[in-house]
This record gives C-alpha cells, structure tokens and sequence, in this order.
C-alpha cells in the first residue's frame, strides 16, 4: 500500500417508506412497471447487482432502516449480503429513521429520529454504530450535539457545508472536529464535492478505469501526510441511475488497489489519523439545496422532475398542515400516554424495539420498563394505539415528500397517507375533530396538474379514496 493514499467511496442507499399506512403492505405502484414496486425494481436494478459484486464491504454505506425493514421481509437475499458485508468490514453507519429534516424538526423529535436509527442499526448489525447519516446532510449545531449525545463519533457532509476556524474553505482529504458544549466532540468528514458530482451526475461511471484514474488524480504527489480522498452519493447510483454503474464501481476499487491505494471506511480512518484541525458548520444547510434546508418547507427553486413552469408553492401550507396536525395531537398524546407511561416521550424513543420485535415477550418487556402501574389488557392496547399514532406522526415528515415537483407525486401522497392516519387514530383515540381543520390548511396548496386542483382535492381522491 502507498503510505498515506487511500479512498473510501461512501454509498447513501435510502427509499423513502412506501407501505400503505392501513395494511402494512406497498401497494401496486404503475410507474415502477413491470415490477410490483419502486423498492422491488431498485432491489434488481442496484441492491442486488452490488451485493452480487462483493461491492458492499469495499465501501463506506448506510441503508435507510425503513429500507431494510422492507428488505428483511421481501428481498431476505440481499438484506442478509448487506449485513455480511458489515461483518466483514464494518463498513456500515446508521442513518436517522425516516429521513426527517432533522433542523427543521423539533429536539424531541429529533432525538427520536436519531435513538431509532441507532436501535434498528444495532438490531440488525449487532453493534452500535459509529458514524450516522444525517438525512440530506442537513446539519445544525443542535442536531450534532443530539448525536453526540447518543454516542455518534461522526458524520458526512458536503463541503460548502463548512469551514475551517480560520474561514478558509475546509480540505476534504482530513477529517476535523466540532466542539460542542459539555466538553463533547464530533467528527465530521467533508466529501469530494466535484468527485462526488462527477460520479452522480457527469457519467463518470460509463468507465470504471476512468473512475479509478480520475480518483488518483485527486492525490497530491507533493503531500507530506496522508491524504484520503473520498465520495458520497446516492447508493442507487451504482446501478439505478446509472445502469452498469455497479460494475464501474467494482472496476474502480479493483483498479485502485492495483495502483497500492488503500480501499478503508470512515471509522477505520478516525482510528488511524484522529482530526487535528477543527471546522464551522454552515447552520442549517444540506447537500441537495443551495440555499440551505429551504427546499422542504418553501418555493426554493431547488427541484427534481423536470416540468418547466411548474412551482412549489404548495410546501409551505404542506408543511404548515402537517405541524398544526403535529402540535395539535402531541398534547392531547402527552396527557393520555401519561396516564399509562412514566414518560411518553422516552417510552416512544423505547417503542422501537416493538417496532423491530412485535412479539409479546417484548411487547411485555416495553410494559414492565416504561409503564406507570400495571395496565390491563385494554389500557395496553390504548397505549400502543398511542404509539403507533406518534409513530404515523414522524412518518409523516419523510423528506421525499418536499423534494419533487407536485404536490400529487407519489412521495407526497405517501406523506399525506400518514397524516390521514395519524388523523383517523387521533380522532379515534381524543374524541378531537383533526380532519377538517387540517384541509382547510391544506387547501391552500395548489398542484401544478389542474384537475388535481389543490390539497384538500389531492387528499380526497389520492389519499383517502
């Protein structure tokens, strides 16, 4: 190995949660024809193929919990290749659940984002993880003490997304530290930006070789310590974007270790070259949205679907719905669970071991750590029915639903489906009517296709048919 070289290629694979909020299960989704659905046709286009590959425990990854909660039922194959790779090399971080915008999020709501993303990462690969991927590298101050709180050592960021103490650009070649109060630490690694761009959106995976030289290239020949350069990209690149692009990421590593350069993943990077320098974070920024977080709440201009003409003015009253509908139930949760739980809000940070494990042994385990007193049968049940409302209720920020171009998408619809029952439990469960003051925030949102007509509209025919 070339002393001081090495690459580690970092893969973000995430969709969004698609199972229908009734039955459980993903229904029929057309436009993923001729398979059943998007996470089926991913799963042949991109999950498989690298797992096929070996190229999993070659690189730096994360997978979306909700993912692999689908995966572990439907693709198991490919689920089990995933966890192996991390055995192998402990190559794997974890990501927050659902993939909220965490500063836009209130704390407690990001603390839970956050102990779930841990807790399912433990569940499945039998130890706790590092590193967390922060949905859309979207980062504030708070957001990186919560994750230092719960034990987090690092996470990834673009590198307009920092700068050094000094305000000079950060060196994505070197890891650096944030200090954070209570005397806490994190690391935070800045990726290849044009690199990474290259491989997302330039064809560099048309050529593996070309892959692999335009990596070497990234070396400084003049460098007196070591250097690691790194990417970070949507893992659905290697393969669903890009078909082929997972033969091009093999033939790249492949390439790369005959040139002497070490392949590694983050962790094992900290453990070998601690951060020296320290870094500022740009407040509230992310990688997809040049003028910070704005793309999941306002009419940015930063959009994916390609209708010229269209805007994206229905996001903010989507948004708006959503957090009256939030605050509206999260008293009137608080004071029911109350009566049943010690503390609601840690009980729904311990909910996620229901969640991974609905058996009674562990339904029973939640009961005896979390509850009040001893509750019958029914008050149990309540209690759940409180839980899953809340559960719904975080769904339902998933950031897909903010990130195209209509209110009438598919991601956004799913959103919508949460909030309809998180709507449908809470007026169940608070003798409340939720519904028709949550449309009449609605239906200030106006889709970009006419006979959609606006959000109330797109409710009733799309989510509550």
């Amino acid at each position: 190995m070339h002393p001081g070289r090495a690459v580690c290629i970092h893969g973000h694979f995430y969709q969004p949660p698609r199972e229908n909020a009734w039955t459980g299960e993903i229904d029929r989704q057309p436009s993923a024809h001729p398979y059943h659905d998007w996470n089926e046709r991913i799963t042949a286009e991109c999950y498989q193929p690298n797992a096929d590959l070996g190229n999993y425990a070659r690189m730096s990854f994360n997978f979306g919990p909700t993912l692999l909660s689908w995966m572990e039922r439907k693709a198991p194959k490919t689920y089990a290749a995933v966890l192996e790779a991390d055995r192998q090399s402990r190559c794997a971080i974890a990501q927050a659940y659902n993939h909220m915008i965490l500063p836009l999020a209130p704390r407690r709501d990001r603390i839970t984002q956050v102990v779930w993303g841990i807790r399912d990462f433990e569940y499945r690969f039998g130890r706790s993880p590092e590193g967390m991927w922060l949905p859309e590298t979207a980062v504030d101050l708070e957001t990186l003490e919560i994750l230092a709180e719960q034990g987090i050592r690092f996470t990834v960021l673009a590198p307009h997304q920092g700068k050094q103490s000094d305000g000079a650009p950060v060196d994505s070649t070197v890891p650096y530290r944030v200090n954070l109060r209570a005397g806490r630490q994190i690391a935070l690694f800045f990726y290849n930006g044009p690199l990474s761009n290259a491989v997302a959106f330039e064809g560099l995976l048309k050529d593996g070789q070309k892959f692999g030289e335009r990596m070497l290239s990234e070396f400084s020949p003049e460098a007196k310590s070591p250097q690691l350069v790194h990417i970070a990209a949507d893992g659905e690149t290697y393969g669903h974007h890009h078909p082929g692009g997972e033969v091009a990421l093999q033939q790249c590593i492949q390439f790369l270790e005959k040139k002497g350069v070490a392949i590694t993943h983050y962790a094992e990077t900290l453990v070998q070259h601690p951060p020296v320098d320290e870094a500022e974070i740009v407040e509230k920024s992310s990688w997809s949205c040049t003028h910070g977080i704005d793309r999941w709440w306002s009419d940015c201009g930063c959009v994916a679907g390609g209708h010229e003409g269209w805007n994206q003015a229905w996001r903010t009253p989507l948004r708006n719905a959503l957090d009256w509908l939030r605050d509206e139930t999260e008293l009137r949760f608080e004071a029911a669970a109350a009566e049943f739980l010690k503390d609601p809000w840690e009980a729904r940070d311990r909910f996620i071991r229901v969640m991974l494990d609905g058996s009674p042994g562990s339904i029973n385990r939640f009961f005896e750590e979390t509850g009040r007193r001893r509750l019958s049968d029914s008050e149990r049940q309540t209690a759940l029915r409180l839980m899953e409302l809340q559960r719904h209720a975080l769904l339902m920020y998933t950031s897909c639903g903010w990130f195209f171009d209509d209110l009438s998408r598919i991601e956004t619809v799913q959103i919508l489906q949460y909030a309809a029952r998180v709507i449908e439990m809470g007026e169940e469960l608070f003798k409340a009517p939720l519904e028709e003051r949550f449309l009449g925030i609605l239906e200030q949102a106006r889709s970009n296709v006419p006979e959609n007509g606006s959000g109330r509209e797109v409710y009733r025919r799309l989510v509550v048919r």
